[in-house]
């Protein structure tokens, strides 16, 4: 049985939140509990806010590879003047550096179909550029993803999702990745003139 942490409790908030908020709770929880407890509990007291401590240092861990403000803003203004066959380029690019098989897609729907470890994903991600996304592009995608039996998809947008599409990709599995995920997977590699780091 896998355990999963459920995806608002406290911990889980704290994790998805900078790093050095768990560690201020960390302190204060630890300074109360050592300050307010009889002497003989203080050193108890005192690792009320071991817990948090470790979400800190967990949230650090997790955070410290991710693309700053400014480089995920960079990425979006230089993937918003591509065009198809460069971004294309680009993405088939990065999936092979991390390790996938990548296939240029036989339906309008796909654009990618990516294999890593045998597991299949089908990839959208020819209207990058639309400024919100909705429901219908991820049912087509969802759709070609049921009739080739692949566990995963994921569609690349740098727009927003409409008010349905969002809870239709939760309620499927679909992944999304706007410019945040773009930033960080295309880490390394040329955007137009400027190879990102």
């Amino acid at each position: 049985m896998k355990l999963k942490m459920a995806p608002n409790s406290l911990f889980a908030i704290l994790l998805r939140s900078p790093w050095w908020i768990s560690v201020v709770i960390a302190v204060v929880m630890g300074l109360m509990g050592a300050a307010l407890l009889p002497e003989r509990f203080r050193v108890i007291g005192a690792l009320l806010g071991l817990p948090f401590g470790v979400i800190g240092a967990l949230a650090a861990r997790r955070q410290w590879a991710l693309p700053s403000a400014a480089r995920v803003a960079e990425t979006q203004r230089a993937l918003a003047t591509m065009a198809w066959p460069a971004f294309a380029a680009l993405l088939e690019q990065a999936f092979r550096r991390d390790g996938y098989t990548v296939q240029r897609g036989q339906i309008a729907a796909v654009d990618f179909e990516l294999v890593r470890q045998g597991r299949r994903m089908m990839v959208s991600a020819r209207r990058w550029k639309s400024a919100r996304t909705g429901q219908e592009a991820l049912r087509a995608l969802q759709a070609a993803r049921d009739a080739a039996d692949a566990p995963d998809a994921l569609y690349i947008g740098l727009g927003e999702l409409s008010d349905t599409a969002r809870p239709f990709a939760a309620r499927h599995g679909i992944a999304i990745w706007h410019a945040p995920e773009l930033a960080q997977a295309l880490r390394g590699l040329p955007l137009g003139a400027i190879p990102f780091r």
